[in-house]
């Protein structure tokens, strides 16, 4: 077995430089790589030249966009421009706030709507005016009571029509005429119109109780439908009148621990008025009450001494029945 000779280290200088000699004359004998040379050189540097001039114009152009750009701020100098919510509004003056408030706020309000307008209640208080009612005190009574807050929101549209209109439990909200008109005839006796305390029977949804807070230093008034009488109460909170005492009880029987009183008005008709009431009346004061079954009148009673009444028929009317005890 025949072996290959081994180089050994150190190798000699003149066997290195041999072996360079000897393979760049292969190299070029067999055809192998081009070696650079000065043409090829030149060539090189004549390309790179016309890739460059090429490539010049881009260059500038995309020079000149990047000085127009502002230079970014450093980190420190940077705004700090605070996280904006996906919808944004600019700030609204306190002013509007206030005044979207107030609009919202009457808008939430009972049965808020354009009856709630002034001009409104004017035309109707001029239609009872021009019905007879003369009395500047009780039409401006009617006049500041919003009487649609006292009605259902499905029926506001008619509260100054001037009728009676249902508010449950078979019972009606008075028309404003009749309003008007009972606390006129009360508020005509020989204390000049004076009224310091009223008994109402018959709160109903608490209008009229409303109405006669204007023209009396004290209302006192009994409702016996229990429903009827939390509406009442439910109506009138709102308008905060201090002056109106509520009671849930048996109207028929008045409230003797209160009496006497200086005026009284039934929002009822009975046959006749009930005898507890009578006695209840102040003397000089006035009660005005419905008499009459399928035919009413409006009926007037003064008391003109300790034992003694005088009665007067006044007009016509229309109320729903008087009845004893509560429900």
């Amino acid at each position: 077995m025949s072996e290959k000779p081994t180089s050994r280290f150190p190798l000699s200088l003149a066997s290195v430089v041999d072996k360079k000699k000897n393979g760049a004359a292969a190299g070029s004998a067999s055809g192998g790589r081009a070696q650079a040379t000065t043409q090829t050189a030149a060539k090189n540097a004549a390309q790179s030249s016309q890739r460059a001039a090429a490539l010049k114009p881009v260059q500038q152009g995309l020079s000149q966009a990047l000085r127009a750009q502002p230079a970014p701020l450093p980190v420190s100098r940077r705004p700090q421009v605070p996280a904006q919510p996906l919808l944004s509004a600019a700030p609204v003056p306190k002013t509007a706030v206030k005044n979207v408030m107030t609009v919202t706020q009457t808008n939430n309000s009972n049965h808020a709507s354009p009856l709630a307008s002034e001009a409104v209640r004017k035309a109707m208080v001029a239609r009872v005016a021009k019905q007879g009612v003369a009395d500047a005190k009780v039409l401006a009574a009617l006049e500041a009571v919003p009487r649609h807050m006292f009605i259902e929101q499905g029926l506001a549209s008619q509260a100054y029509v001037d009728a009676s209109l249902p508010i449950g439990h078979h019972q009606t909200i008075s028309q404003p005429y009749i309003v008007a008109r009972m606390i006129e005839i009360m508020r005509q006796n020989r204390n000049g119109g004076r009224l310091e305390r009223v008994l109402e029977i018959g709160t109903g949804c608490g209008y009229q109780a409303a109405v006669l807070s204007r023209v009396a230093g004290e209302v006192y008034s009994i409702e016996r439908i229990k429903p009827l009488h939390e509406l009442a109460k439910t109506n009138l909170r709102p308008l905060r009148i201090a002056n109106i005492r509520l009671h849930y009880g048996d109207g028929m029987l008045g409230l003797p621990q209160v009496a006497p009183f200086d005026g009284i008005i039934l929002a009822a008709a009975g046959l006749e008025v009930p005898r507890a009431l009578l006695e209840q009346l102040a003397i000089g004061g006035r009660l005005v009450a419905p008499v009459g079954g399928s035919q009413q009148v409006l009926e007037l009673i003064e008391r003109v001494s300790q034992h003694d009444w005088r009665s007067t028929t006044m007009e016509q009317c229309h109320f729903v029945p008087l009845r004893p005890g509560t429900v």
